[in-house]
């Protein structure tokens, strides 16, 4: 290797890394930004963003082929599945190029397209450069987890990056989980016109949700497509055109075979940490494999944070965003340090229904706090009845002496955008009062959200 290349700031990771390297840059430092591609990270290219512009057509397909329930019979001539691929793919390309022109742009920023990895403390080998940084910010990302199942390498499967490229709708699909990227990928799915069939190991989907709006969600999908839950997948094989996937159910035994044109692998994600070789820097991982950090996001090396899916957190881009500007404030060598309010962090998942969780569940919260929880249907408010929505529900706990909020969950229509006024009020510190006090339009939607204050209890 050439000489080590010394810089103040070097970043590994080009998606909320990007942040903390204008902070740097901002400050005249000299920055080396270090991602093998495509630039700006997970979210732009391979997650939310993509999966968000395909998601949207099919929100579309079902709102016409549910309108009926109001009256309206309506039908689908055609959808153009190639063309919706597409035009996601244009869209992210236009994006991608204009990170990578503003790149270019500045003469203290040196970006190094490759995968970096320590060689000794707080020095990185790059593309056969050894570069050092004073302060090192590793923003590296996660990719998805591919299980041992038997036979799952001898088939040429889907994983919620390589179906991206698909130019063909599948005419069959089996998702292998049934966390976030199943459900919002059956959906989307299904909508195209693709049978499909979910199969879950645990006992719900999307497991880490309220158990309430994990059943309806399974209800609403199931009335579309096949949702088998609580089953491992054993084996898989390819026989001529299709893939057979052989699925046992934990508590029975029995074995079922399911027969699909192709395979979509939603099992989970994995630290990216390991490509990092961080143990050559003194940096401990969890046991899950993922980067220790402490409450202010630093590691166990001085001098080095990490942040983003890398950590294993709350694995969002916003949340990410927001670990970015907590790291950079804390390596500013202040009195104070900065916290991220995770409990304020929200996250949603457009399936269908959408869906949006904010703080703790109530399983979490009744550990350690004496709670009130109130429920309201959508129906329960006017705008809600007149959309005909049936199912939709919000949720809400509180602690029952101080009043703080302490979760808030939806599942409906629009669930993403209505939760953001709880974030709000929680991010800001305020207790139920806060929520409860404001004029809410009358009949809007967003008086969902103080319904269910009143049935607390």
């Amino acid at each position: 290797m050439a000489k080590v290349k010394e810089y103040d700031v070097l970043v590994v990771g080009s998606g909320a890394g990007a942040i903390i390297a204008s902070q740097a840059l901002a400050q005249g430092l000299k920055v080396a930004l270090i991602d093998k591609g495509p630039v700006g990270g997970t979210c732009l290219n391979l997650g939310c963003i993509p999966s968000k512009l395909l998601v949207y057509p099919a929100d579309l397909i079902r709102q016409i082929k549910e309108s009926e329930k109001l009256f309206i019979k309506s039908t689908i001539e055609g959808i153009d599945f190639a063309s919706i691929m597409n035009r996601m793919r244009r869209s992210v390309a236009k994006s991608r190029q204009q990170i990578e022109k503003s790149l270019k742009a500045s003469s203290r920023l040196d970006f190094y397209n490759a995968t970096g990895h320590f060689v000794a403390d707080y020095t990185l080998g790059v593309g056969g450069q050894k570069i050092k940084g004073k302060k090192i910010f590793l923003v590296a990302g996660a990719r998805p987890l591919i299980p041992d199942i038997k036979g799952l390498e001898k088939v040429d499967y889907l994983t919620n990056e390589t179906l991206l490229d698909l130019k063909k709708r599948p005419k069959s699909l089996v998702i292998i989980g049934g966390g976030y990227v199943a459900a919002e990928y059956s959906h989307f799915f299904e909508a195209m016109g693709t049978r499909v069939v979910v199969i879950q190991r645990n006992e719900r989907m999307v497991k880490n949700e309220e158990p309430e709006i994990s059943r309806l969600l399974q209800e609403k999908l199931s009335q579309r497509l096949k949702v088998v839950l609580n089953t491992e997948v054993i084996s898989i094989k390819q026989e001529e055109e299709n893939v057979v996937v052989i699925g046992k159910d934990k508590q029975s035994g029995k074995e079922k075979e399911y027969r699909t044109e192709r395979i979509l692998v939603a099992a989970g994600r994995q630290s990216n940490a390991d490509l990092l070789a961080v143990a050559k820097s003194g940096i401990k991982l969890d046991e899950r494999g993922y980067i220790k950090v402490n409450q202010y996001l630093e590691t166990s090396k001085a001098n080095v944070w990490a942040l983003g899916d890398v950590i294993g957190k709350k694995m969002f881009r916003h949340v990410a965003n927001e670990e970015a500007q907590v790291a950079w404030i804390n390596s500013q060598g202040l009195d104070h340090k900065h916290k991220v309010n995770y409990l304020a962090a929200p996250h949603a998942i457009f399936s269908w229904p959408q869906i949006a969780s904010v703080g703790l569940t109530e399983a979490e919260a009744r550990r350690d706090y004496d709670i009130l929880v109130g429920r309201a249907r959508y129906k329960d408010v006017v705008k809600g009845e007149a959309m005909a929505e049936e199912d939709g529900l919000a949720k809400i706990i509180i602690a029952r002496e101080s009043g703080k909020i302490l979760g808030y969950h939806i599942i409906g229509p629009y669930a993403p955008s209505l939760i953001q006024e709880v974030v709000t009020v929680m991010n800001n510190g305020g207790d139920v009062s806060s929520l409860a006090r404001p004029i809410h339009i009358h009949p809007a939607l967003s008086e969902i959200i103080i319904a269910p204050l009143r049935n607390l209890q």
